[in-house]
Order: C-alpha cells, then structure tokens, then sequence
C-alpha cells in the first residue's frame, strides 16, 4: 500500500511530463519556423512588447519575455521545489539507499559537462556559459522514454526522474550563487523575514493558500529588486508548503462517516438544486478533504498541468526562436562547445559516476536495469532543452549573440542526445518487462 502511494504519483509525472515534452518540441518548431519566416520582425516584437504599470508616481514595466522568464518560469521552479521537497521526505531520495544512485548520476551528470565546456573553451567572454551543459529537460527525456513504452522498465523510469530532480536542484542552487549579481543584501534580508514566517507556520502545520500567495508576490518583488534571481524565490517559497495532512485516516474515516449519515438524513427533492442542510454537508466535506489532503500534493496536482501544458511551452516559444542569417552572427565556437558539453559530458558523467557508486558499493543498481540501459539513459540526459536555455539568458544577458549561439548549440546537443538516446534504449530493451516488482540487487 505504501509503495503504491509513492509510486502513483511518479507515474503521473512521468504520463504529464512525457505529454509535456510533446508540447515542447512543436512549441520550439513554431518558434523557429516563426523567427526565421517573413513574420520573423513580429516573433522579435512581440516578446519586445511591454507590460505593467505605469503612472505619476510610480512605475513597473517589463519585456513580455522578461514576464515569462522571471514571473511565469516562478511558478515553474515552485514545482520543482515542491517535487524536490516530495522526493526527499516521501519519495525515492528519502533514504541513502535508494538516493545513492541518482545522486551519483546526477553529480557525474553536472561535473563532466561543465569541465569539457571549461577544457573547450577558449574566450573569456563566454566563460560564463559553463552552467549551461549541466541541465537535463525532465519533460523531453520522459517523452521519449515514452515512446518506447513497455520496453522500458519502470525502474528507469524512476531513476531518470530522480537523478533530473537531483539535477535541477543543483541547477537552481548555481543560478542562486553564480547567475546573481549585483546582490542588495538589505532587500535579500527582507525577503528572508517573509520566508521565515512562513517556514514557522510550515514548521505548525498551518498553511493559508491566500498568505502565501500575497507573500510570495512580495517575496518575489524584493528577490527581483534584490539582485537574486526571482525564480528562486519560487524554489524557497515550495519549502514552505507543509507535506502532513492536518488530520489522520482514522479522524478522517470517522468524520466522513457522520458526514455521510447526516447527509442521507436530509431532506430529498430531487431537484437540480442542493437544500439548506444538504449545501451545509457538502461544505462541511469539502473542508475535511481540504484538511485531510496533503497542502504540498495538493499544490503539485493543481500545478503540474499548468506548468506541463502551459507555461513550460510559452517558455519554449518565447525563447527557441533563433533567427539564423540575419545581422546577428553566431559564436560556432561557443555553439559546438555546448552541444559536445551535453552529449558526451552527459554520457560520461552520468554512465561514469553510476559504475563508480555501483563498483564502491555505495549505490545499488536495481535488478531490471542493465547498465547498457543506463548508457542509454546518460545520453538521454544529455537533452538539456528548458532550464539550460533558462541559463544561457543568465549566463549572456547582455549579449544577444551568445545567447542566440547558446540556443543553437543546446537544440542541437539536446537533439544529438535524444535522437541517440532513443536508439541505445530501443536496442538495449528489446524484451517486454514483467510487471512484477523489481528487485533490488548489488552489482559485482
């Protein structure tokens, strides 16, 4: 019952993430189609165009892509810290034994590909692009494995999920301590005073939807006035959202059952339309499912479809677009330094790092995976789409040209790495699983 409970909710991640990937990949289609069509000047314009407030005596105005990268993408990076926060209490990183393999993976899988974009790379003014190559689209690499259907053991499933939960943690601790500048610590302070409170009420059990909204707006405001990047105001404000349930199943059952039965003793019309009393009785259920629902899995559920279906695609089509052979030219250096960083710096860091945790006995390679398969998976890795586009604006901000030539080398490198990743797997699963529950034992 237990391990039912923690795995239905990885494999609703994966069936969204999976769709979401879809989603992706047409979203960039368009945008590139657009950027390089006689429309292009109106792709350019539009997420040119501002937005916000604007008066006498005071004034709030930003870039629509600005509002997409640092407003929408906030909500983003709030699931991931949701999803993060699961994982580590509830989920498949809540014990050393069953986080020692994607841990290992994910550390291989952010080292290598910074070091081989660092050993490539040659200009100092495109240092700052190491922190591109470290990022692995959840949504892209889920899709894919998708495609390849029962083939496929739920184990790696699982395994890729955890280890790009990992991955994106570390994403966002270096946008936090490397892609932030020019930091007003004043700001930062007050922001944290915000945070604290809710963390307390957290640490109480009490959580008010409507609270949190209102502070994390103001939290968001201070992050971006403060010089921190605001997406990770979203992340810290996830930590807040308390995983227990304020009542347990056995209060739960007790009252739904005199909820129940009072229900039944109300008075019958038959009409369209609830009585008094019936009105009162569903009110008084919804608040008990209210109370009896896990606030962070409530949250997750409510926004995962929207990250997945909505602002995750927006994100794509707002940054995909690259307009080859215009005035902008682009850094092929930089260009193919990227792509190699995520092809073999996902191959060998994550299939490298795996192997040593196995070999130490430090991780333990479950029963249903070959490490041909984890192969396949490291080079799956390397389609690093969402969050290293996210740091190539970071990391070039003010250099259009860099960011245009990072976008280039991460759609082909994501690319190269997805079209490969799915052959490696194809040939390595060719044998339909069982659905029997896989066990767990050490490699030799």
């Amino acid at each position: 019952m237990i391990k039912k409970r923690i795995l239905t909710p990885l494999l609703n991640f994966s069936k969204i993430e999976s769709f979401s990937g879809i989603l992706l990949f047409t979203a960039t289609i368009i945008a590139m189609l657009w950027a390089n069509s006689s429309y292009g000047e109106s792709y350019q314009a539009l997420w040119q165009f501002h937005l916000g407030i604007s008066s006498e005596t005071f004034g709030f105005s930003l870039p629509l892509i600005l509002w997409v990268n640092d407003a929408l993408m906030v909500l983003f990076f709030f699931l991931i810290g949701l999803e993060i926060k699961r994982e580590l209490l509830i989920g498949e990183l809540n014990s050393l034994r069953k986080a020692a393999l994607p841990m290992f993976a994910a550390v291989g899988g952010m080292l290598i590909p910074m070091s081989i974009f660092l050993f490539l790379n040659n200009s100092p003014e495109t240092h700052a692009g190491w922190g591109i190559p470290m990022a692995t689209d959840i949504a892209f690499s889920l899709a894919i494995l998708k495609v390849l259907g029962n083939r496929v053991p739920l184990s790696l499933k699982i395994f890729l999920t955890a280890f790009a939960i990992v991955d994106d943690l570390g994403a966002v601790i270096v946008i936090a301590l490397f892609y932030s500048t020019g930091i007003d610590w004043m700001l930062l302070f007050y922001a944290f005073v915000l945070l604290g409170v809710l963390f307390y009420l957290s640490y109480r059990n009490l959580y008010s939807r409507p609270l949190m909204i209102l502070l994390g707006f103001v939290i968001w405001i201070l992050f971006f006035a403060s010089g921190i990047h605001p997406t990770i105001a979203g992340v810290l404000l996830a930590f807040t959202v308390p995983l227990r349930q304020r009542i347990d199943m056995d209060s739960f059952m007790k009252k739904l059952s005199d909820i129940s039965k009072g229900f039944a003793q109300t008075k019958r019309d038959y009409l369209p339309v609830l009585s008094s009393e019936q009105i009162v009785k569903m009110d008084e259920l919804e608040a008990l499912g209210n109370k009896f629902k896990s606030p962070l899995q409530r949250s997750e559920h409510k926004l995962h479809g929207w990250v997945a279906y909505f602002i995750m695609p927006v994100f794509a089509l707002a940054n995909a677009g690259v307009a080859l052979g215009t005035d902008i030219e682009l850094d092929t250096d930089l260009l193919f330094h990227i792509a190699i960083a995520l092809f073999l710096g996902k191959l060998i860091g994550v299939t490298l790092m795996s192997w040593i945790g196995v070999k130490l006995k430090l991780a333990i390679l479950p029963g249903d995976i070959t490490f041909k398969q984890i192969i396949g998976v490291a080079i799956l890795a390397g389609v690093g789409f969402t969050m290293s586009i996210f740091i190539a604006n970071l990391a070039f901000a003010d250099n259009i040209s860099y960011i245009d030539s990072a976008k280039v080398g991460i759609i082909v490198g994501s690319s190269i790495s997805g079209v490969i990743g799915y052959i490696v797997l194809r040939l390595t699963s060719t044998v339909k699983v069982s659905k029997k529950e896989p066990k767990h034992v050490p490699v030799e």
